[in-house]
Order: structure tokens, then sequence, then C-alpha cells
């Protein structure tokens, strides 16, 4: 009743997935959807204390199927958890103590996997690299930055913005919770004649993308390269220090000219460039 009057907009409590003992036949690729809860933001130093993965089945033309598997485990760090960081994730001190992850479960799940996705790969696969070097080996795709979220009608990228507008609210942050959110909002078909969410995802999974890099570039051109979209690298992460684009393979050329005319100013400019697959892309690097 308050749906039909149109000034209500109804928010329903998220319900997992059931977990089926024999996939449907029709969805012969497998996905991994996958969170980390961690003690920082850097992989290199920082550690995984809890793990997510929910296990599904997919096809060709991006239909996701059913849930095959799920794992959620805890870790104790070798330091204790910082009082922001049990704000963030709920996960206490208390609740890691003598607790590992079963590395053997998560690497059951995710050795046959074509395809691991985590709401923000580039935080999440350098310390899944770190926990075990199955995750280096698999391709990975990036719910957040691979979808054109905002074509859609979604106001923001965040995992509550998206499950809220795809009518749903869940309790966040607990790993497996926010695995099976995220399963959902790739799942959801608006209705309006478009594909659902993982299908655009795994599209873009399979095409190539560059990253360039402006080495050597003017410093003057600075302010030009941040607008269009160029980050710098300090070096320490691998890279050339120098700003740098990540864009489609099929725009690689148009952007080799701008920076050959407008940055660089000499026709023989050759700036390197990099190639990625979902193989290469969001992987850590030493």
């Amino acid at each position: 009743m308050l749906e039909a009057t149109g000034r209500y907009q109804i928010l329903r409590k998220l319900a997992p997935r059931e977990i089926v003992a024999a996939a449907r036949p029709g969805y012969p690729l497998k996905g991994i959807i996958l969170d980390t809860e961690t003690t920082g933001l850097d992989a290199r130093q920082d550690e995984v204390i809890e793990i997510g993965l929910v296990g599904f089945t997919f096809n060709d033309e991006g239909e996701v199927g059913d849930v095959t598997a799920v794992y959620g485990g805890l870790q104790q760090p070798s330091a204790r958890i910082s009082e922001d960081i049990t704000r963030l994730t709920g996960i206490t001190d208390a609740m890691v103590r003598g607790q590992m992850i079963d590395m053997a479960v998560v690497r059951a799940l995710v050795e046959p996997a074509d395809l691991i996705i985590a709401h923000n790969a580039g935080f999440d696969r350098p310390f899944c690299e770190a926990l075990s070097p199955i995750f280096a080996r698999k391709a990975w795709a990036c719910s957040n930055s691979e979808i054109d979220w905002g074509l859609r009608g979604y106001e923001g990228t965040k995992l509550g913005y998206l499950i809220n507008q795809s009518g749903y609210f869940h309790v966040g942050h607990r790993a497996v919770d926010d695995c099976f959110a995220l399963l959902q909002v790739l799942s959801h078909y608006k209705g309006n004649g478009d594909r659902a969410p993982f299908a655009e995802l795994y599209e873009a999974s399979q095409q190539s993308r560059v990253r360039i890099f402006a080495e050597n570039s003017p410093f003057d051109q600075k302010d030009r390269l941040k607008a269009r979209g160029y980050r710098w690298s300090d070096g320490s992460d691998g890279r050339p220090k120098s700003w740098w684009i990540e864009i489609a393979e099929a725009a690689m050329e148009e952007e080799l000219r701008f920076l050959r005319n407008d940055i660089y100013r000499w026709d023989e400019a050759d700036p390197p460039i990099q190639r990625l697959t979902a193989f290469d892309r969001f992987r850590s690097r030493k």
C-alpha cells in the first residue's frame, strides 16, 4: 500500500541466497564474491582479520545462477586491533583470539573460480595475495570501478548506497554479509531493458586495458594531466615515477596523440605503455 502511493521507498531486509547442493545447468562458469576486513589500508604491513567468500555460477551472458558455497573466517593478527578498526568493522581482539582462516577451504573455493569479484579490488587483491599465491593467478574484477553506476541511476558507488537504491538494507561491514549484499546488487535487474550490473562487469573483465605513463612530461603540464584524469606515481609501487592513466585499449591511440601534441609537443614521444587483462589488474606491486 505504501509503495502504491508513490510517496515512499520501501527497503526490505536482505536475506542471503540459499546455498544449493547441485547448481542448475546452463551456468557453467564459476565466480567468487570476496570481501576482506583488515587492520589497516597498507597490504605491505597490515593484515587480514576476516575474509568472506560467496561462490556462485554464471553463464557467458553474465547471468547469475546459483550460490554454491560460502565461507567466512576470522584471523588473529600479530598486533592488537585498533579502536578505529573495531568501530569500522565490529571486530574485536576477543573475537579473533586464537582464530585462523582455513586456507584449505579458501583454496578449494578459489581454485576452480573463473572470476573473483571485489567491490574495491585494488584494496582486496593485494591483501589476498599476501594470504596465498593462489589469488595472484586468478582473473579479478572490481564492481566499484568497472560498472557505470551513475549511468544506471545510482547516486554513489559505496555498497551501502547501492544496496539501498536496489531496495534493500543489510548489516554491513562483516565480510560474508557484504558479499551477499554485493551479489544482490550485481544481480538486481530494474526491468528497464538494460542488463543486470554483473553482465556489464563480466564484459569489462574480458576486455584489455592499457596504462600510459607520461614519463618525463614537462612540470608545467601537471595540472592539465591531472584534469584529464592522470594520477601521480612516486615510483614506490613499482610503476615509473610519472603521471599515469588507465584507459580502454581502443582509446590508446587518441591518448597518445594528446600526449604527443599537447604535452610533449614532439611527434616522436614514446611514453611507456602497460597492457593489462583481468589477470593483471588490481594486483599487488612490491
